[in-house]
């Protein structure tokens, strides 16, 4: 008689679980791709929350401020370090693994995570969740793209055990036990280009600025998360097909170039600063400057102080995070592959040729507008945050333009006005974070009515322009 009930009771919570998975079904109430990416974001972000706010997270056993907790599981979540609480000093254990957590599936994406589960559930990827993973993944072709989520995950977990191995060894001699603990978090935090760390103090690894193998292992780190997936399989697969996509030669040449020309730059405009790189010996400001190039990128680690850097310096920075990392990767910014195509068409029409051509291919006029598009949004995004900001901060202007642009890159760089801000100013660096993390143009069209087809033609009309 009592299993019998019991069994009844059981069955009933698995109708209601049924009835409830039935409802909260996104294709019941016909979103779109868009918006179903936008609301796992926000999803995976609120339960961040629930648990940075129970005491356990916390070292002291307080609850942290909801606000707080939002801008921390937001920044976490879309990988960008910035924070309003230390890390380090704040969180207990509990707190700092629900943060890499976060890191982790923020960093993969969640519907590269709910890919994962549903193969080791023996489930079948239907056409439209194979849609949805296309546009997570921003690949061109539907083909392949449940194949290319598998060799994310496991590429992800081999490269950050390699890194994490090696940053544990070094800060073994350092930390004793700790230093493997540490090892493996900071090694998660760079590949996802999240930026945070366990030293405390909001001093990041300044402490390690001549360290060879610390800067060698994260900025490695930084840049494999950085380029994308495609990026990293087109470059494991040439070893038999000796051909690299346009995709991957676009994004590796502007990525060295980045990183070149803003290490040189930093290394020329503090080589005398001796709050800085002054007092460095010069193999030290070489691996500094190439350091704060990769990372100014999306990643958010530095090895000098930001607060003290000269403000062409700073300028030269928020360039650098403004376009950020490339497409299907780990960072924000309107991606290496955009800047790229607008450069290209920019010359293009400076030079008087019709269609814009890269590595002997040409770019189609859709590709152009699309990045055009991305880059004036994300210009309108920053310059309203940041005016927005200057009504509600008493920091100066240029310090605010340069932490909306490090929300908006995702990349976690501050010159030290992050825990100073206001609640308000708090929200808007949060919303920046999350339109960079999810893309200035998937979150417009998860907020925008569906399209109606255009019926009528109007007449050509001409603009005089420039």
């Amino acid at each position: 008689m009592h299993f019998s009930r019991r069994r009844l009771r059981i069955n009933s919570i698995m109708e209601m679980l049924v009835g409830v998975s039935r409802i909260l079904n996104p294709y019941r109430w016909h979103l779109s791709t868009y918006q179903i990416l936008v609301l796992g974001f926000a999803g995976l972000i609120l339960g961040g929350v629930a648990l940075l706010m129970t005491p356990y997270a916390s070292k002291s056993g307080d609850s942290l401020r909801f606000i707080d907790a939002l801008f921390t599981a937001t920044s976490a979540v879309c990988v960008t370090g910035l924070v309003v609480v230390d890390t380090g000093t704040y969180f207990s254990v509990f707190g700092q693994s629900v943060i890499l957590l976060l890191i982790q599936i923020g960093g993969l994406g969640v519907m590269t995570v709910a890919t994962l589960v549903a193969v080791l559930s023996g489930k079948k990827i239907n056409l439209k969740e194979r849609l949805l993973i296309q546009e997570a993944t921003n690949q061109l072709d539907l083909a392949g793209v449940v194949r290319l989520t598998i060799y994310i995950i496991r590429a992800t977990l081999l490269v950050e055990l390699v890194g994490g191995t090696i940053l544990a060894l070094r800060w073994f001699r350092d930390f004793g036990l700790q230093g493997i603990y540490f090892g493996y978090w900071h090694a998660v935090s760079a590949f996802c280009n999240a930026g945070f760390d366990l030293f405390g103090e909001y001093r990041s690894i300044t402490g390690y600025v001549g360290d060879l193998t610390v800067n060698g292992v994260i900025a490695s780190l930084i840049v494999v998360g950085g380029i994308g997936f495609p990026v990293v399989a087109d470059l494991w697969n040439c070893r038999q097909s000796r051909r690299f996509s346009l995709h991957t030669k676009v994004v590796l040449t502007t990525t060295v170039l980045l990183i070149v020309l803003g290490a040189g730059f930093i290394f020329v405009a503090e080589y005398g600063n001796a709050k800085t790189l002054g007092d460095l010996p010069t193999a030290d400001k070489v691996m500094a400057s190439l350091f704060q190039s990769v990372t100014a990128r999306t990643a958010g680690y530095n090895t000098v102080d930001i607060g003290l850097l000269r403000e062409g310096t700073l300028l030269a920075i928020i360039f650098l995070m403004f376009v950020g990392a490339s497409p299907s990767s780990m960072g924000g910014g309107i991606k290496t592959s955009t800047a790229a195509i607008l450069f290209i068409s920019l010359a293009g029409s400076v030079t008087g040729k019709r269609d814009p051509l890269a590595f002997g291919r040409q770019i189609p006029q859709q590709t152009v507008y699309k990045a055009f598009t991305i880059v004036t949004i994300s210009v309108m995004l920053i310059s309203l945050v940041t005016l927005t900001l200057s009504f509600t901060e008493t920091a100066p202007i240029f310090s605010l333009l340069f932490e909306v642009t490090s929300a908006f890159g995702t990349v976690g760089l501050s010159t030290g006005i992050t825990p100073k801000l206001s609640d308000a100013g708090k929200v808007l660096i949060t919303l920046t974070m999350f339109a960079g993390r999810v893309g200035t143009l998937t979150l417009l069209m998860a907020l925008a009515l569906r399209p109606r087809k255009e019926r009528l033609k109007y007449p050509e009309g001409k603009i005089v322009i420039g």
